[in-house]
């Protein structure tokens, strides 16, 4: 047996019983209570040991100017037969209430550091049109249409259009700022159309003209993008130099700016302590709110790699080994965050800003887009459901360290939520996974040990391993919700689950799962994985339940 989220020794995890009593004030002792028996698993909550509060905004999205994720996926136009809300896709925005956004970041991405704010203001019809900073991707389908929005930006869908969007779905609009191509007082003219109270300056004129008198109110700006690769090449000292002269007297209006640094490129250990160590010594730490993290899962059979143009294999056709291999890929996502939160620390003891990871998800190789239009589309599956719920619980359980994250992308792009196209609609696994565990945010994480035999396979033809059960829960009130993941791609497991510092009363259970790990959804199937209830065994004060083999499961619990 191994534990999912700790070292244990093993000779404790197996004492006895009256060992275990006679120690259960220590947590750790907690886990060693299971016997070497059935269930083979166990999960143990601890009530009384507080995470923090999991913010609504860990729950967020990302939207760039990328493919058919705006034009076609979110934006319709207003005279479009396709329903729609002042042009907005009318499925999309109701899906969308349903799971109750925390945050959606746009324009981008690469995308960001091209983007004039100002192309995206004015009358729609006059608004001009630009070259898209993906028009040139390799990744475009050969039967991709050459002369579309997806690569001629007309920017109908602007600043406002955005703004708007988010205030749809109950959203925080999280705006990423151009640090590569425009000059600092357009960041500051920006916050001002924004944020500048009505009829007080020229440009909220110009955003009462677009339809929006009032202020928008938009709080959460990051500074660039990717400032180590598109956003401008720096190294981080320069880039810690444009940070701090972008940042310098940014106007607060009614909503102080929450400023959020281009941060490492997965786990770039160097660029975070030199740009921290950059800002302490220029005393500017205190400007920064959030550190932007990027990491993507993707895997080779000869070993994953940080290049994010090899070792991208296909997103329906998987065996085995390339199965694990992208979960395990994803798991990587705790150890980054206490590496970044450990480094931040030293420049940074008292941890005021917080991490922001703010594109995470699954890459596969292109061939699988729902149309050619959808650059770097792909399809959806039970794979992608497990690689998300292992993520989302990870953030859960380091809910005291990440205060925002954003998956990429929200639709037709990477690992979305939705497929659109035309008049088709569907919803995917992953989005089922953020509506399962919806009743996380806002609510307090508390600890979670989860002990659960690991899962083997061949990489290469070489033994390897990965994790067993995963999980986190959070309480609000008397309702406890437990979600868990079981990656293994063919085996259940039977969990003991034990509550501290409170009894169960009731329980009642949803699961998402499939009889086979490439299941997905499709405009011809659109609901071929879908969540279902399921019953859930309450024996005295423990749960026991069984887990399926490639599944996300969420527990609602009523605590006495």
């Amino acid at each position: 047996m191994e534990n999912s989220h700790q070292p244990l020794n093993r000779r404790r995890f197996l004492g006895t019983a009256a060992a275990a009593a006679a120690c259960i004030a220590s947590p750790v002792a907690l886990v060693t209570r299971m016997a070497a028996q059935s269930p083979e698993s166990r999960v143990d909550i601890l009530l009384d040991e507080p995470v923090g509060a999991i913010a609504p905004e860990i729950y967020g999205h990302f939207v760039e100017h990328l493919g058919g994720v705006v034009y076609d996926g979110i934006w319709v136009g207003e005279n479009s037969p396709i329903p729609n809300v002042h042009g907005l896709r009318k499925p999309l925005l109701d899906a969308l209430k349903r799971i109750h956004p925390g945050m959606i970041r746009w324009p981008g991405g690469c995308f960001a550091d091209q983007y004039d704010w100002r192309d995206g203001t004015g009358p729609r019809d006059k608004r001009p049109k630009r070259t898209n900073f993906w028009a040139d991707s390799p990744d475009w389908p050969k039967d991709a249409r050459r002369d579309g929005p997806e690569r001629y930006d007309p920017n109908t869908f602007g600043t406002v259009e955005f703004a708007r969007f988010c205030k749809q779905v109950g959203a925080r609009p999280y705006f990423a700022a151009n640090l590569r191509s425009l000059p600092a007082q357009e960041f500051w003219r920006w916050v001002e159309y924004c944020n500048s109270p009505a009829n007080s300056t020229t440009l909220a004129g110009l955003r009462a003209a677009d339809g929006e008198p009032d202020p928008l109110g938009v709080r959460y700006w990051g500074v660039g993008n990717e400032s180590w690769g598109c956003g401008g090449n720096f190294d981080p000292e320069d880039y810690a130099s444009e940070f701090n002269r972008y940042t310098a007297w940014v106007p607060s209006y009614a909503t102080p700016p929450a400023l959020i640094g281009s941060g490492p490129n997965g786990g770039n250990q160097d660029w975070t302590r030199r740009f921290f160590g950059k800002l302490a010594k220029a005393g500017t730490l205190d400007r920064l709110w959030g550190w932007a993290m990027h990491n993507y899962s993707w895997n080779a059979s000869a070993g994953r790699t940080t290049d994010w143009n090899a070792g991208k294999r296909d997103a329906l056709k998987f065996d085995t080994e390339q199965y694990y291999e992208i979960l395990n890929a994803a798991d990587e996502m705790e150890s980054l965050i206490a590496a970044q939160w450990a480094v931040m620390a030293e420049s940074d003891p008292r941890h005021r800003a917080k991490l922001v990871v703010d594109e995470w998800g699954a890459w596969y190789a292109s061939g699988t887009e729902p149309f050619p239009e959808a650059l770097i589309g792909q399809q959806n599956t039970m794979r992608d459901a497990v690689l998300a719920g292992l993520t989302l619980d990870t953030f859960n359980r380091h809910a005291d360290k990440v205060a925002m994250a954003a998956i990429a992308q929200l639709v037709n792009c990477l690992q979305s939520l939705f497929l659109a196209h035309e008049d088709k609609f569907c919803l995917t696994p992953t989005y089922h996974v953020f509506d399962m565990y919806a009743a996380h945010r806002g609510a307090r994480s508390v600890r979670t040990l989860v002990a659960s035999p690991a899962n083997r396979y061949d990489r290469n033809g070489k033994p390897a391993t990965m994790r067993g059960l995963n999980g986190s829960a959070s309480v609000t009130g008397s309702q406890l919700t437990l979600t868990v993941t079981n990656p293994s791609i063919d085996q259940p497991r039977e969990a003991e689950i034990q509550v501290h510092g409170g009894t169960p009363r009731s329980v009642a259970g949803v699961v998402l799962a499939a009889t086979d790990p490439r299941a997905h959804n499709s405009f011809a199937d659109p609901r071929a994985v879908e969540p279902k209830t399921v019953a859930v065994t309450l024996k005295g004060s423990a749960i026991v339940h069984r887990f399926p083999p490639a599944s996300v499961t969420k527990l609602t619990i009523t605590v006495g």
